[in-house]
């Protein structure tokens, strides 16, 4: 309403034309000088008053309506310049997308007076406006406005109506010089633009938006997806009817506020673009593929060893059990693997789409989900030991009755192997987890699905294939002794998630965590001794229950410690990176975290050793360390700056600004070759 206000304010003393009324919009012209002189310029504003619940239209309107219109009738001496565009309203209608203007709008146009026109002699000046006004019907209407600029040998402002043309020009973007890219994918298209260091750099603005100034660049209704790192923001949104092949106009809109006119151009020859173009670019089905085969090196981790081991002795123990007992504890594996996948990768991308700096393993991010697993994971190594049984449960071990299938047991297995082995990243499984994040929905999951399917193919395929059984050992009583073996590798699993949690959350979180251990003990004693009192077993599940609810009590904001690394190492830092890289340093970064075990296995065998503090220190490299232990935008987005969910990324920088991402599996052999060449 300021607009309005200030308009009626105006209304008695400022030159302009006499107001306008259609059923929809008031319109009027409006000078901003009181006297313009000759071979100066002068400014007129076009305002709209529009009623509630209707808009009319920027240059681009969008995907329906029509811009607005201004033909201007002039004297010989007199030119008008183009239309100054406010920041338009992204307006939505049902399924589309519209871009225009709602309650008060005003429109300026700059005049040049010819330097021979006579001071004194009034400017006659004539409109013919046209606008297309909508709510869900669109009504066209227009006006013919006149007004009568006098002229004198010194310009001269009109006080009334400063208020009104400030307001209408702080409402036009900010001119920006830098020049954007874009990059046309297969079907989507990329937009970077660099923009000054904002306090939030580690999370983009949850509002970012490109009106592109030229119809069908990009789809008006979708979500533009953006990322900022190190001052570049870069957005993604899904192509339109008429992909940019030359530079576009357009204006950046940057959390709600800041709106910048500027130019993108085509690029992504490099950085940003060039590698979230090569995960877009990758097919569905090489997608699907490379998910496929990563599930299945993903149980080559060691990570996934001990439910792998847990898989085994089950497999074993069924050795004589009919093909269609087995097949269906097959299938009911492969679905709890599946399901949990797909469970985690919805939650991923729904909090993403909530604007979550998050990637692939984010669940074991958070402290009490940690330590929620450890005492779950230790609750099975007792029970393999001998302490209780399960019965139904995830080691398959006892049977209730004979005949009877253990397929609830074969289901939460899967469960258990998905979330312990989720955040494990195996060859090609980075590259699909990253083209899963920059493909629609459906496809995303079923880039999840593949990868649990691939996780747990070789356990369905042993059980799904008869002649299978006749390689397997014949059950006995050396079962029993196996059966116990196979507690310690969950005992080592458990140990682990208790390391992890020591470095999201200090020493503190340990006593919680050995407190839960402790209680769980005691619940699963209490459930083997009270195998026919009901009532002692329901007072055991409050117990295991009270253990898990120790999770709550963890100190979930502290800082993470991170895992201690190599001497040589200096810690992420976004502004360090790019002015090392500035100055033609050669930066070897390595982002980790606590509870990757392939990022452990590669520190130890490629990194924390002397060969390379040795090579570091030789050929001047500054050795950076990001640690993802815990939620860390600023890690997250130089993860989706390279195409990736997850870590491990090891990236070297050189001195001629390109960049090298190694493999997710490193030998020193390949570490040296990535820093020497």
């Amino acid at each position: 309403m300021l607009f309005g206000l200030l308009a009626l304010a105006a209304a008695a003393t400022a030159i302009g034309s006499p107001e306008a009324s259609t059923p929809h919009v008031k319109v009027r012209i409006l000078a901003e000088q009181a006297v313009a002189a000759p071979g100066q310029s002068f400014t007129l504003a076009f305002h709209q008053s529009i009623i509630d619940h209707w808009h009319t239209y920027w240059e681009n309107p969008g995907d329906s309506g029509e811009p607005v219109q201004l033909t201007w009738k002039l004297p010989d001496g007199v030119e008008a310049g183009a239309i100054q565009w406010p920041t338009p309203e992204a307006i939505p209608v049902g399924p589309l997308m519209n871009y225009g203007y709602s309650h008060e709008v005003s429109f300026l146009t700059a005049f040049t007076l010819a330097p021979d026109w006579p001071a004194g002699e009034p400017i006659d000046i004539t409109v013919d406006a046209y606008w297309l006004v909508c709510e869900e019907a669109c009504i066209p209407e227009s006006a013919v406005l006149e007004l009568q600029l006098p002229t004198g040998p010194i310009a001269r402002l009109d006080d009334g109506v400063s208020e009104l043309f400030a307001a209408a020009r702080a409402s036009q973007p900010a001119p920006l010089t830098v020049v954007g890219e874009f990059a046309v994918g297969e079907d989507s298209i990329l937009l970077s633009f660099p923009l000054d260091a904002r306090p939030d750099a580690g999370r983009a603005p949850a509002e970012a938006r490109f009106f592109p100034a030229s119809w069908g660049v990009l789809d008006h209704a979708a979500d533009q997806q953006p990322t900022l790192l190190d001052g570049i923001l870069t957005l993604r949104a899904p192509l339109g009817d008429a992909p940019p092949r030359e530079a576009v106009r357009g204006i950046l809109r940057v959390g709600g506020d800041a709106a910048y006119a500027l130019e993108v151009s085509p690029g992504g020859t490099g950085g940003v673009l060039a590698t979230e173009r090569a995960a877009e670019s990758m097919g569905l089905l090489l997608a699907l593929a490379a998910a496929l085969l990563g599930g299945l090196i993903l149980n080559l981790m060691p990570c996934v060893f001990p439910v792998l081991a847990l898989k085994a002795f089950g497999l074993l123990q069924h050795a004589d059990a009919d093909s269609r007992e087995r097949l269906t504890g097959g299938v009911a594996y492969t679905l709890g693997i599946i399901l949990s996948f797909l469970a985690l990768g919805g939650a991923l991308l729904g909090l993403r789409a909530g604007g979550e700096a998050i990637g692939w393993g984010f669940q074991l991010q958070s402290p009490a989900i940690v330590m929620g697993l450890a005492l779950v994971i230790f609750a099975v190594g007792l029970s393999l030991s001998g302490v209780f049984s399960l019965g139904y449960g995830l080691t398959q071990v006892d049977h209730a009755a004979a005949g009877r299938s253990d397929w609830i047991g074969s289901f939460a297995t899967g469960v258990l192997a998905a979330v312990v082995a989720a955040p494990c990243t195996a060859p090609f499984m980075a590259a699909a987890t990253g083209a899963a994040l920059v493909r629609p929905p459906v496809e995303a999951l079923a880039i999840f699905s593949a990868l649990g399917l691939g996780l747990a193919a070789p356990y369905l395929l042993l059980t799904a294939v008869p002649s299978a059984a006749r390689l397997l050992p014949r059950p006995g009583a050396w079962m029993e002794a196996l059966k116990k073996l196979m507690a310690f590798p969950m005992y080592g699993a458990a140990i682990w998630l208790v390391w992890v949690l020591a470095q999201q959350s200090g020493p503190d979180a340990v006593l919680i965590a050995l407190s839960g251990c402790l209680v769980v003990g005691l619940a699963a004693w209490m459930w083997d001794a009270a195998r026919e009192a009901p009532l002692r077993q329901g007072m055991a599940v409050l117990l295991a229950i009270a253990a898990l609810g120790l999770a709550g009590a963890l100190p979930a904001a502290a800082p993470g410690n991170g895992a201690a690394p190599a001497e040589t190492a200096v810690d992420y830092d976004a502004d360090r990176l790019k002015s090392l890289t500035s100055a033609g340093q050669t930066v070897f970064l390595n982002l980790t975290a606590a509870w990757c075990i392939t990022c452990k296995v590669n520190e130890r065998v490629a990194l924390d050793t002397d060969e390379f503090r040795a090579l570091v220190a030789r050929d001047d490299v500054t050795y950076m360390r990001g640690d993802w232990t815990t939620r860390d935008p600023a890690i997250t987005a130089v993860l989706e700056a390279f195409g990736r969910a997850g870590v491990p990324l090891y990236i070297v920088y050189r001195p001629d600004g390109s960049t090298e991402v190694l493999p997710q599996v490193l030998t020193p052999g390949i570490v040296i070759d990535a820093i020497t060449s």
